[in-house]
């Protein structure tokens, strides 16, 4: 029997109970997953079956949502979070995290959280979920991934003021940035040579210093160094040609300098359907590539697909770790 992801519920007072139930309804006992939080956070009417174990899910779906019960202290009210009970969301990651890397679960996939609340309420120290997954994780730096059928890509910097790219885009960022693409994408993705397009910081990828110095200073040589070790590594790349369909067919992952250069692209092409992933970890980590929509929550308006996509990619990347020799 296929191991099942666990899937966090996020902020209840956002559309993640919504989506978790609409989850269910089109996936049931396909794709095994089951939901930690809190029952009463799931729209009315939402078939639930408890579970006390991950082994129980795949069973358990037939019936409704698999659930594992998490009490939240405080009452929930849609589209407005509640102080009371920002704990209990870390509480819930905490949670999954153990129940994953136990190997009772096969992948977590996590429901949008505000960072804010729990910034403001919780103690939280960590800049969002990816952070706090490697601090759980034990792992010093991950790596964040937005995925769709028709494209793989990576941010070097990500949250950060556009102003700061190029003093933070340092070569030994980006180095350690593409070791770890290169390597999730043979473990976690079952593709033994990978292709990696890198794009260029500036313009034209710099012309050759004219309209700018990062691109031969930084990027350059470390595209250089680790085509040297064997990596299949092309640029820097002018990021404005790299995203068309004849050149995404010339690689398998791209790998961008800064938040919009990667996210524009993506959804664009896949807005719906986008995957976050985070790479790096000793457990697959998914998500879907939205936040929690505080003024639609508790309309019945969601759109479920991007977490439908998050719990079915946790899978396939699950199965193909498990194959992968380490």
């Amino acid at each position: 029997m296929a191991r099942a992801v666990a899937l966090t519920c996020g902020d209840p007072a956002g559309i993640g109970p919504e989506i978790a139930a609409k989850a269910w309804q089109n996936l049931q006992t396909d794709v095994p997953f089951f939901w930690i939080g809190d029952p009463r956070h799931l729209p009315i009417g939402t078939q639930v079956a408890r579970i006390d174990h991950p082994n129980e899910a795949s069973d358990a779906a037939k019936y409704g949502l698999p659930v594992m019960p998490h009490n939240f202290p405080g009452a929930v009210c849609p589209g407005a979070p509640s102080p009371s009970n920002a704990r209990a969301v870390v509480q819930v990651i905490e949670r999954a995290v153990r129940i994953t890397m136990s190997g009772d679960a096969a992948a977590i996939c996590t429901a949008p959280v505000s960072k804010k609340v729990l910034a403001d309420h919780a103690g939280f120290p960590h800049p969002g979920h990816t952070e706090f997954l490697a601090a759980l994780g034990g792992v010093e730096r991950s790596v964040m991934m937005l995925a769709a059928d028709e494209l793989k890509v990576v941010p070097v910097t990500i949250h950060i003021p556009l102003r700061d790219v190029p003093s933070t885009l340092t070569q030994a960022t980006l180095k350690d940035t593409l070791r770890i693409v290169h390597a999730a994408l043979i473990r976690d993705f079952a593709i033994p040579a990978p292709r990696i397009a890198v794009a260029g910081l500036n313009p034209h990828a710099g012309e050759g210093g004219l309209l700018g110095q990062e691109d031969d200073a930084v990027i350059r040589p470390v595209c250089d160094a680790l085509r040297a070790e064997g990596l299949q590594i092309t640029g820097p790349l002018p990021a404005d040609t790299m995203f068309h369909a004849a050149a995404r067919a010339t690689y398998d992952a791209a790998v961008a300098m800064y938040h919009d250069q990667a996210l524009i692209p993506i959804k664009t092409l896949a807005f719906d359907r986008g995957v976050n992933i985070t790479l790096g970890l000793p457990f697959v980590r998914t998500s879907p590539d939205h936040g929690t929509a505080f003024d639609i929550a508790g309309q019945n308006k969601a759109d479920p697909t991007s977490l439908i996509e998050a719990i079915k990619v946790a899978h396939r990347m699950a199965d193909a770790r498990a194959a992968t020799p380490t």
